[in-house]
This record gives structure tokens, C-alpha cells and sequence, in this order.
């Protein structure tokens, strides 16, 4: 497939404003520009386009949700926070062409009635917002931001917020609220942002790649961009992938390519010439697949119907070498860390079966461990937390003992008998307990 999100790649000074004109660039917001709110929101319905930040919603049908009779200001937010474990593509637009998200937001922004819009940043993304601070000033001093765009009438601000590197603020509400100046805990919906987000006033959240796609798709039409992918997962999607592969890094494919063909195809095979074992195909929050499903495409309904989620595109790859009760520790482990701890069923949950994670990986594992992580990721998610994060913790627990829990009962099967009581062995994340009371 020719390139598109990552069509300056390789070109000499690609984040200039320069570049990015002579490549066709902020010809599309002249277009939208002329035409009315609706429309644009029209064509990005037709072209199917569907966020790409991990939920997979339609793009329109979002923006439609907004309120066109609110006296209140409107806002846009583009979520560049970017930080489920296996995800950088972000990262990467931002590096190769941040004028192109820059024209995404004006699109975007007309077509919701924003005259202010902000771009949520990881914090540790410093070289990346001093790139997208950079851009935003180049296309202003040209015309495409501030004051009467183009002699429309219409007014865009962009500012950059950094975040302080909180996993939680990735969900729309915690980063409303972060953006608020307060601490970043995900709200209770509803109210949906579109109607009460940002200081009370009606807000779309986006990602930077779904709002990346928006020039391309005002440029040549929801059709064209309708014609990439499947019926019902169009489009360009780039994948980032790490693990054990010989060529890790962002790739852009139209969607339906199958796994196989990235992982084989695109990165070079297994690292080592080694087998696949498994891998993770939309970050680390989605269930893990045996190397028996490499063969489906990578659309949005192929792998739901295998078992997992498309996500964010974050292909984590894993040789026949890997420990998968290291890899959920591993895992478990971030999520533990992150929990914002509003919830008690994520607080306690996330923490709890890290532990019992870690006591098995250790050699200390009881049989009673697989029925007890069960019940973790049973109560502690589908709906039982405000956010997805108890989803997010509990969906790997449950396919890492789904496809490989026999690695789990050999761990347990070589366990060596608990120390006595009170005796301090592994002391628990909190440092509250042991394992041996």
C-alpha cells in the first residue's frame, strides 16, 4: 500500500510547514473551510474512519454528538498521551509530519465548532511537544491557526499540555480532568464529554491518528478512504511492533493485511529464527492470541472475533522462549503502578493479583492461585470500575490462563511448601505484608 500517514518519512526537513505544503499539505482545510459543519462531518461518516486510539467508535458519529444549539464554548482535545505498554505510532506522526495532525485539529475543529483546541501530551514526550509548539507557531505565522483562517471567519487557538506521565490520564475523562489543573481520575459517564467535557462545555477527544486521517479524507473524499481496509474497518492503520522480531518499528498497512504478513512479511520474521509463541495485537491492555491466530486479519471484527481487540495497534510479538507467568507479572506489574485507585475493585484487584502472579513466578505458587485469579478478573471487571483499567488488567489474566495456563500449573506443580508464618519472604508491592502470613 502506498503511504499516507507516514508519507514524509524519508523526506528531508519533513516537519517543516515547507514540506508539508509542497506535499500537498493544508489544501484540505481550505476545502473544509468552505464547507458547511455538517458536510465535513458528513464525509468523515462516509469514510468509515473509526478511532484509533483503542476504542475503534466512529469518528462522525462522535463529533455528531456534540450539541449544535449549546450556548456554551466547545472544545477539542487530541489525546497524544500515547502510554499503553507496546504503543508509539503516535509518537511517530508527531516526529515525521506534525503539520498533518495540525490540519487534522483545524478540520476537526470547524466541524465541531471549537475555536480552541488542545493537544494532551505525555510528559515524557518533551522533544515531541517542543516539536508540535514549533509547528503550531509556523502554521499560525502562515495563516492555517489564530484569527479569521483563510478569511473564513473562523478562529482556531492550539495549545500543547503536557501531562505528568499518568497512564490513567489516556482515558478521556481523567485527561478532561487533568486538563483542568486537578488529578487526573476518570469521571463518571454520563455526562458524556461531547455534551459536559471540558470546563463543563461540550468536548470531543480524539487521538492523534484518527485526527491525522482527517486531511487525507477531506482531500479525496470519504469514498476513497471508504475503499482501504474492510467494509467495516477502513482505512490506513499503523501498527507499532516490538518484541521478538528482527525489524521492530511503526508500520503502515490498510487494514484486513493479516498478522502473519507483518510479523513474517514486514519485520522479518521472528527474531533468531526462532517460533512464534504469541503475541499481543493492539497493546498490552488487549488479550494476548496463541501464534495459531496469526493468520487473521488485522481489522477490528477478525480479531474480536478471535478473542481479543485491534486497540491501538501495539503488535507485541514473543518467541517460543518466553515465560508467560513472567510476561503477566510483567504486565500486571505496570497496571498495579497505574491504578489511579478511585475504584476498589481495580485498587485492590490489580495489586492482589500481582502478587499472586509473582508468588507462582517465584516458586511458592498453591493451587487454589488459578481459581483466586479468576475471581480477580471477574469481579474486577465488565463494568465493575469507572474506567476500563479493570478491564485493562483483568483481560490479560484471563487469556494468558485461557491459551497458556499450563505453564501456570507446572510453575505451581514445582512449587516449593511457604515458608513459616510471619517468616519475611517477597514482601508485597505496598510493603504491607508478606507471603509467608
Amino acid at each position: 500500500m502506498e503511504p499516507i500517514l507516514l508519507r514524509a518519512r524519508g523526506t528531508k526537513n519533513s516537519r517543516s510547514i515547507a514540506a508539508y505544503r509542497s506535499a500537498g499539505g493544508y489544501r484540505a482545510i481550505a476545502k473544509a473551510l468552505k464547507m458547511e459543519p455538517a458536510a465535513v462531518i458528513a464525509e468523515v461518516k462516509a469514510s468509515g474512519l473509526r478511532g484509533r486510539g483503542g476504542a475503534g467508535f466512529p469518528t462522525g458519529v462522535k463529533w455528531g454528538f456534540v450539541p449544535k444549539d449549546s450556548p456554551k464554548p466547545k472544545y477539542l482535545i487530541c489525546n497524544a498521551d500515547e502510554s499503553e505498554p507496546g504503543t508509539f505510532k503516535d509518537r511517530e506522526i508527531i516526529h515525521v509530519d506534525p503539520h498533518m495532525l495540525i490540519e487534522g485539529i483545524a478540520i476537526s475543529s470547524h466541524a465541531i465548532g471549537a475555536n480552541v483546541a488542545y493537544i494532551y501530551i505525555r510528559g515524557e514526550f518533551h522533544a515531541e511537544a517542543l516539536m508540535l509548539e514549533a509547528a503550531i507557531a509556523e502554521a499560525a505565522g502562515a495563516g492555517f491557526l489564530g484569527k479569521n483562517i483563510l478569511g473564513s471567519g473562523f478562529d482556531l487557538e492550539v495549545h500543547v499540555h503536557r501531562g505528568a506521565g499518568a497512564y490513567i490520564c489516556g482515558e478521556e475523562t481523567a485527561l478532561i480532568e487533568s486538563l483542568e489543573g486537578k488529578r487526573g481520575l476518570p469521571r463518571l459517564k454520563p455526562p458524556f464529554p461531547a455534551v459536559v467535557g471540558l470546563f463543563g462545555c461540550p468536548t470531543v477527544v480524539n487521538n492523534v491518528e484518527t485526527l491525522a486521517c482527517v486531511p487525507h479524507i477531506l482531500e479525496r473524499g470519504g469514498a476513497w478512504y471508504a475503499a482501504i481496509g474492510t467494509e467495516r474497518s477502513t482505512g490506513p492503520k499503523l501498527f507499532s511492533v516490538s518484541g521478538h522480531v528482527n525489524r521492530p518499528g511503526v508500520y503502515e498497512v490498510a487494514m484486513g493485511v493479516s498478522f502473519r504478513e507483518i510479523i513474517d512479511g514486514l519485520c522479518g520474521g521472528v527474531r533468531g529464527g526462532r517460533a512464534l509463541k504469541a503475541f499481543i495485537p493492539g497493546g498490552s491492555s488487549c488479550p494476548v492470541l496463541p501464534a495459531d491466530k496469526v493468520d487473521i486479519g488485522c481489522d477490528f471484527e477478525s480479531v474480536a472475533a478471535a478473542g481479543s481487540m485491534l486497540g491501538s495497534g501495539g503488535l507485541i510479538v514473543m518467541d517460543e522462549t518466553v515465560d508467560m507467568v513472567w510476561a503477566l507479572e510483567n504486565l500486571l506489574t505496570f497496571y498495579a503502578h497505574e491504578s489511579c485507585g478511585q475504584c476498589t475493585p481495580c485498587r485492590e484487584g490489580s495489586d492482589w493479583a500481582l502478587d499472586v502472579v509473582r508468588r507462582i513466578r517465584r516458586g511458592f505458587g498453591r493451587p487454589q492461585d488459578l481459581e483466586t485469579l479468576e475471581r480477580i478478573a471477574r469481579f474486577a471487571s465488565q463494568g465493575m470500575t469507572i474506567c476500563p483499567l479493570g478491564d485493562a488488567f483483568c483481560e490479560p489474566i484471563k487469556s494468558f490462563l485461557k491459551h497458556f495456563g499450563h505453564e501456570f500449573e507446572a510453575a505451581i506443580a514445582a512449587a516449593q511448601p511457604l515458608p513459616a508464618a510471619k517468616t519475611p519472604v517477597l514482601p508485597l508491592r505496598s510493603g504491607h505484608g508478606w507471603y509467608g502470613s
